[in-house]
């Protein structure tokens, strides 16, 4: 492909819209990104718009061709990623309200997005019919999928309106639906969000599951409404795999509010989670790594799937690894055929809350006001003051190590409920150690104590993998918590993971979907070979050998799951009698 030739990637995150450029050798050439709106009239209730997404990502295509000053004709392909939120559409392909609280009448708000719970309930029948099905979510299905919210639909929505939506689609879907006008879904969102069983796993919809759930509708119309069958009249495939051209490509109207040329090559989308996972797995630290890996494409793939993980952590985290063979985990999502790699399969761990639980800890802080101007005196933002002054009262309080200063102060992180590997919505934080300090060092403290329960769910998460067979030992990071070097130290040191750093900490995710393009416009059609050729890695981060430090880490994971059972204990204390 000439050396002139570019491809674009467009990332839908839960707060913001990237777009960016990158050229034949995975260099990132221009980024841009674009806030979206989120309606949160409660706490389990989170809404957004397409039409609010689709006016950032116009803005962000726009942008980023004027920053790289480049011509339509230069752009070879585009990728799409974004979060896992359910899109609903009326029959003529037009927003129809999920909205509650306007009586279903704001048809601006119609994506569910992945973080709303309201369909706890409706995740705990189905779980409770133990379906085979479910076996592929570690046994139990999440109310942060597809089908529990679509379930939740049927039950909750005028009967009229139920029966006026014409599509349900996973964000990523519509995004390639709204820029080419094709239907066809993604095997990545289908199979990991929507019950989906993938060709040599089994026939796609099981009419059975559908049934026992409540949704036996979706059979009777031969789940036109989540996609359909496999294969059309026309013999075109429905279903299609990372980066599989879309349709005809770019639509006369979608290029022109893009700025682009009609029939430029879309490929199929992924769920953001795993355009991290792209962009990174396959990236090497070394020229000498990524040439014995491009030497043996089929070698580096069986060996270094099941032994790196790809921590794509933002919002939330989610963890991905790759197996030749399924590997089944209780309480990790998976083993998914075919969702990113052909013929690999996937197991996908998370966290529900991250970045968002790092705000809600200092954001609620007595001493917010009062860090915030510190930090602005010095010209940093919030959490880089925060590890600076973890430092400053290292060297007061005469520690050896910064981990020291939470000593007897814990905390569980589950204050959004458990992703993995316990598969339990319901499960609440706790801390440990509260005292009646209200100062900036309470709030370093705290600050601190968070990083250091992320990093303790990992090695949980980890640690359960392992047991069933994978064999990790690398972690690939992408998203904004890789800008803590803090954190960074804190997760290798707890894990005993060395870390492999994108080069573009703020394009890792976006630079995956770009890579989806290259496949489409047809770089090559080997997603694995496009990863390992194009993925830049930056620094590598090892862990620290001092025992010390070990032992104090050992320590803080055997509270972090005693805090667990005791979370469990105390609830069935409670429940005695009820």
């Amino acid at each position: 492909m000439p050396t002139e030739s570019y491809f674009i990637g467009i990332d839908v995150g839960t707060g913001s819209t990237r777009a960016a450029i990158i050229d034949v050798q995975g260099k990132l050439i221009s980024l841009d990104v674009q806030p979206i709106t989120t309606f949160n009239p409660k706490h389990n209730i989170y809404e957004q718009s397409t039409s609010n997404i689709w006016s950032s990502i116009i803005t962000c295509v726009h942008n980023i061709l004027k920053q790289a000053n480049l011509k339509p004709e230069q752009i070879k392909g585009i990728g799409f990623d974004a979060t896992c939120s359910l899109v609903v559409l009326d029959k003529q392909g037009c927003p129809q309200s999920v909205d509650e609280q306007s009586n279903y009448q704001d048809n601006s708000l119609n994506v569910i997005l992945w973080a709303d719970h309201r369909a706890i309930e409706q995740a705990n029948r189905i779980n409770a019919t133990h379906h085979d099905v479910l076996r592929y979510v570690g046994n139990t299905i999440s109310p942060e999928m597809e089908i529990p919210k679509t379930l939740w639909l049927k039950e909750n929505l005028p009967s009229e309106k139920w029966d006026g939506i014409g599509q349900l689609m996973d964000l990523p879907d519509f995004l390639t639906y709204r820029a080419t006008g094709s239907t066809s879904r993604s095997t990545c969102s289908l199979t990991c969000k929507c019950s989906y069983l993938p060709r040599l796993v089994g026939e796609g919809w099981e009419p059975s599951y559908f049934k026992a759930i409540g949704l036996e509708c979706l059979v009777q119309e031969n789940f036109a409404r989540l996609g359909g069958n496999d294969v059309d009249g026309d013999n075109t495939k429905k279903v299609l795999e990372a980066g599989d051209p879309v349709g005809s490509g770019l639509t006369e109207a979608a290029a022109k509010e893009l700025g682009l040329l009609p029939g430029t090559p879309v490929g199929s989308a992924i769920i953001d989670a795993y355009a991290g996972a792209v962009a990174t797995l396959g990236a090497s630290p070394s020229e000498k790594e990524r040439s014995e890996m491009l030497n043996s494409l089929d070698h580096s793939l069986k060996t270094n799937g099941p032994s790196r993980l790809a921590i794509i952590c933002g919002t939330s985290s989610c963890h991905i690894a790759m197996s030749p063979s399924p590997i089944f985990v209780p309480g990790v999502w998976g083993p998914y055929r075919s969702v990113m790699v052909s013929d690999m399969f996937c197991a996908e761990g998370g966290q529900s809350s991250t970045g968002q639980l790092i705000d809600f800890i200092v954001n609620t802080h007595p001493a917010l006001e009062t860090a915030q101007n510190k930090s602005a005196e010095v010209g940093q933002n919030i959490y880089t003051f925060l590890s600076q002054h973890l430092v400053t009262l290292q060297k007061q309080q005469g520690l050896k190590h910064l981990e020291e200063l939470t000593r007897h102060f814990h905390i569980y992180p589950d204050f959004h409920g458990n992703r993995s590997p316990l598969a339990d919505p319901t499960l609440r934080g706790t801390i440990v150690g509260v005292s009646l300090d209200k100062s900036v060092d309470d709030l370093a403290l705290r600050y601190l104590a968070t990083l250091q329960a992320i990093a303790c769910q990992t090695r949980h998460i980890i640690e359960t993998l392992n047991e069933q067979g994978y064999t990790i030992d690398t972690l690939c990071m992408s998203g904004g918590l890789c800008k803590s070097p803090l954190f960074v130290q804190i997760l290798v040191d707890v894990t005993q993971c060395r870390v492999i750093m994108p080069e573009s900490i703020d394009g890792a995710v976006v630079i995956g979907a770009a890579f989806l393009g290259a496949k489409a416009s047809g770089l090559s059609s080997d997603l694995w070979e496009i990863m390992v050729k194009l993925g830049r890695a930056g620094s590598t981060v090892l862990p620290n050998k001092d025992k010390e430090i070990h032992e104090i880490n050992r320590r803080r994971y055997k509270v972090f799951l005693a805090l667990l059972e005791d979370q469990k204990k105390y609830r069935s204390i409670m429940d005695e009698g009820f």
